[in-house]
C-alpha cells in the first residue's frame, strides 16, 4: 500500500492547527514534521514544544524528520512531544547506532536519511535495526525544489536489498513529489511519498491525496 506523508511545512502557518486537522479528515497516513535547526539545514522550523501542539489535533501518526546537527540529543524531547518514527540523517554528528538504540528504547520506530550526494550504501549495516529509509529527492532545507530523477537509482538498489534481507522496510521520498513524479518514484519501490505544495496547494486535497497513491 502507498502512504502519504503530507509536509506541514508548506501548510498555512497562520491556523496550523486547523490544518492538521484537515489533512488528517483527507486520509493523510502519516503527517510528516521537517524539524530543521539552522546548523545541519540553513533553515530553521519546529521545535518539540510546537510538535507537543500538533499532538493535540490528531492521532496520525506522526513521521519527525529530524534535519538537525544532533538527533541523539533531542530524540526523547520528540519522542515525549508525541512522535512516533524519529527519522535522523546519516550525515548527522551524532553515532548512528546509539542514536537507533536510543530511538528504538523510547518506544518509536527508527529511520534514516540520506542527502542526495550520500550513497545508499551507508544505510545497509543499520536496516535490520529501521522501520524507514527515507530518500532525499531535493537538497533538504528548504520546500519547492524540483525532483531529482536521478535518486530513483538509489531507491531501487534500496528496495533490491531489503528485499534480498527479507525486510519490511518502508521507503519514503521526499522532495518535488506531485502527480507527474508520484509514480516514478513508486516504479522504483518507494511506499511512502512526503507531499508539501502538492498536497497544500491542492483545491481538492483528499483527490490529490488519493490521486498521488496512484
Amino acid at each position: 500500500m502507498i502512504k502519504i506523508a503530507p509536509s506541514i511545512l508548506s501548510c498555512d502557518f497562520s491556523k496550523i492547527g486547523e490544518e492538521v486537522e484537515r489533512i488528517d479528515k483527507c486520509g493523510a497516513d502519516y503527517i510528516h514534521i521537517d524539524v530543521m535547526d539552522g546548523h545541519f539545514v540553513p533553515n530553521i522550523t519546529f521545535g518539540a514544544p510546537v510538535v507537543k501542539c500538533f499532538r493535540k489535533c490528531t492521532d496520525k501518526v506522526f513521521d519527525c524528520h529530524l534535519m538537525i546537527s544532533d538527533p541523539l540529543k533531542y530524540a526523547e524531547d520528540f519522542a515525549k512531544a508525541g512522535a512516533d518514527i524519529i527519522n535522523f540523517h546519516v550525515e548527522s554528528d551524532s553515532p548512528v547506532q546509539e542514536t537507533i538504540d536510543k530511538i528504538l528504547s523510547l518506544g518509536c520506530k527508527a529511520g534514516l536519511t540520506v542527502k542526495p550526494k550520500t550513497p545508499i550504501e551507508e544505510v545497509y549495516p543499520y536496516l535490520d535495526k529501521l522501520s524507514m529509509v527515507l530518500v532525499m529527492t531535493v537538497e533538504p532545507g528548504f520546500g519547492g525544489q524540483k525532483f531529482m530523477a536521478d535518486m530513483m537509482e538509489k531507491v531501487s538498489k534500496l528496495r533490491a536489498k531489503a528485499d534480498e534481507m527479507g525486510l519490511d522496510l518502508e521507503i519514503q521520498v521526499d522532495g518535488g513529489i506531485g502527480l507527474e513524479t508520484a509514480p516514478v518514484a513508486i516504479k522504483a519501490g518507494a511506499d511512502v511519498l512526503v507531499a508539501g505544495s502538492a498536497v497544500f496547494g491542492a483545491e481538492d486535497t483528499a483527490g490529490m491525496i488519493s490521486a498521488l497513491r496512484g
